[in-house]
């Protein structure tokens, strides 16, 4: 008796878990090449490149990613990676959930200037002394 196909169970968004890991590892990788580079990327132009699914522009679902990875990324020591996605017009900072996620991981935030200099200069840093570290 042949068993029955199983479909994979989608996450909160819909998608898939390798399509999510997929797009997370995407994201991460051009975040990273962008640390690399010492430059910054706004969200309308990371979100064309992500091709594992389509992703708003604005959405839960590109915060999400993003949060995971700067969640992965600092505990691995390397600083909130999604501190280099920024907006394209107003600020070049980067959104509200950047920083919400800071407070969230128990950063203090009187500042958030200081904050995001700070946060920016780390992630730099860390890419500049590891440049043959994989994406």
């Amino acid at each position: 008796m042949a068993s029955p196909k199983t479909t994979p169970t989608p996450n909160r968004y819909g998608f898939t878990p390798a399509s999510w890991m997929a797009a997370k590892s995407e994201v991460r990788g051009i975040l990273v090449e962008c640390a690399k580079r010492r430059n910054f990327i706004t969200y309308s132009q990371l979100v064309p490149r992500i091709t594992a699914f389509k992703v708003e522009f604005r959405g839960p679902c590109l915060d999400a990613l993003l949060a995971e990875i700067s969640i992965a990324e600092e505990q691995h020591g390397r600083g909130l990676l999604s501190v280099l996605v920024v907006h394209k017009i107003e600020d070049r900072r980067p959104g509200q959930g950047f920083y919400e996620l800071a407070v969230h991981l128990g950063h203090h935030l009187p500042d958030t200037t200081y904050f995001w200099v700070y946060e920016f200069n780390r992630v730099f840093d860390y890419w500049k002394n590891h440049p043959d570290e994989n994406p």
